[in-house]
C-alpha cells in the first residue's frame, strides 16, 4: 500500500494547522491516499486542544513576552508547547485496512510505529494502559503533564502526546515527539494559576522526558525523520512515497490561513467560531 509523504517543513503555527486541516477535509471528499507529515514550528507556537478554554489554560501576556504565537488545533486534547519538538500528523480514512475502527485502536496502531522508530535511536518507549491525572489542578491544560491512552512513556515519564479528530469517514491524528524539554518556560505559558511554581516545575520534571535526554545528546532532525518514516513503513506495511499537496488542498490550505488560523475568533474562542469548511 503507497502513503503519501510531505516533505520536512519549519513552519508557523497558522501555516501548520492550515495544511494539515486542508489535506483532512480534501481526504473526506476525495479518495486521498493517506498522508503522514512531520514538521516544526517557526517561531515557537502553542497548539491548543479544540476544546480548551484559553483564558483559563494559557498565560496569554506571557506567550506575548516570549514571542510565543498561539494556535488552536482542529484535534482534541490539551495545550503543547511547539518549540523543541517534532509534530507528525496522519489523515486517512476510518475505514483503512491498516486500522481499526475506534480512536483507541488507532491511537495503538500509531503509538506502535513511533514507538518502533524510537527504538532505533536506543530509546524504548512503552504505552500507557490507562489514563492517569498529574494530581496538580494547576497543570491539568498541560499536555504532558499526564499520559493518556497508548501515549509513549520511558520508564514512566511520557515522551510524545497524541491527539484527534475524526469527521466524514476521516480521522487526522496529531502528536508531539519532545526533542528537548523545558519545564520552567513550560509552566511559565501554560500554568497561569497561582500555586507552587516551584512544585510544579520538578512535577514536570518527574513525568517528562525528551529524545535527547534519553540518547545522552542531540540527534539531527533529518535522522529522527528517516527513522519515524521507516517506523511507519515496516510497522504497516506501506511504501511511502514523497508528494505535494494537491491544487485543492492548496487554494484550501490559503483560505483556511486567512480566514481561520491567523483569526484570533477561532484561536481565542474556538468551536464557537464557524467557518464552513
Amino acid at each position: 500500500m503507497v502513503w503519501r509523504v510531505i516533505p520536512f517543513t519549519n513552519s508557523s503555527a497558522s501555516e501548520n494547522m492550515a495544511m494539515d486541516e486542508a489535506i483532512f477535509r480534501v481526504n473526506q471528499r476525495e479518495d486521498s491516499l493517506p498522508t503522514l507529515r512531520i514538521y516544526r514550528w517557526c517561531p515557537p507556537s502553542i497548539s491548543l486542544g479544540y476544546f480548551q478554554k484559553i483564558r483559563d489554560e494559557v498565560d496569554v501576556a506571557a506567550c506575548n513576552r516570549y514571542h510565543v504565537d498561539i494556535v488552536r488545533r482542529p484535534t482534541g486534547g490539551k495545550a503543547v508547547l511547539h518549540e523543541n519538538d517534532l509534530t507528525y500528523a496522519v489523515i486517512a480514512k476510518e475505514h483503512n485496512p491498516l486500522f481499526t475502527p475506534d480512536i483507541l485502536g488507532t491511537y495503538r496502531i500509531i503509538s506502535g510505529c513511533i514507538a518502533d522508530s524510537l527504538s532505533e535511536l536506543g530509546i524504548y518507549a512503552e504505552m500507557s494502559v490507562d489514563s492517569r491525572t498529574s494530581g496538580d489542578d494547576s497543570l491539568k491544560a498541560v499536555c504532558f503533564s499526564s499520559p493518556s491512552h497508548f501515549e509513549l512513556l520511558v520508564n514512566k515519564r511520557k515522551i510524545c502526546g497524541s491527539a484527534q479528530v475524526r469527521s466524514r469517514g476521516v480521522f487526522l491524528q496529531h502528536g508531539s515527539i519532545l526533542l528537548d524539554f523545558d519545564p520552567v518556560k513550560t509552566c511559565a505559558l501554560l500554568a497561569p494559576r497561582k500555586g507552587d511554581r516551584e512544585r510544579q516545575i520538578e512535577k514536570l520534571r518527574e513525568s517528562v522526558t525528551s529524545v535527547y535526554e534519553q540518547t545522552g545528546g542531540e540527534i539531527s532532525v533529518e535522522k529522527i525523520c528517516h527513522v519515524l518514516q521507516r517506523g511507519f513503513e515496516k510497522k504497516l506495511g506501506i511504501e511511502l512515497v514523497e508528494g505535494s499537496l494537491t491544487g485543492e488542498e492548496e487554494a484550501l490550505m490559503t483560505r483556511l490561513i486567512k480566514d481561520k488560523y491567523t483569526n484570533n475568533t477561532w484561536n481565542m474562542e474556538g468551536r464557537g467560531a464557524s467557518h464552513g469548511y
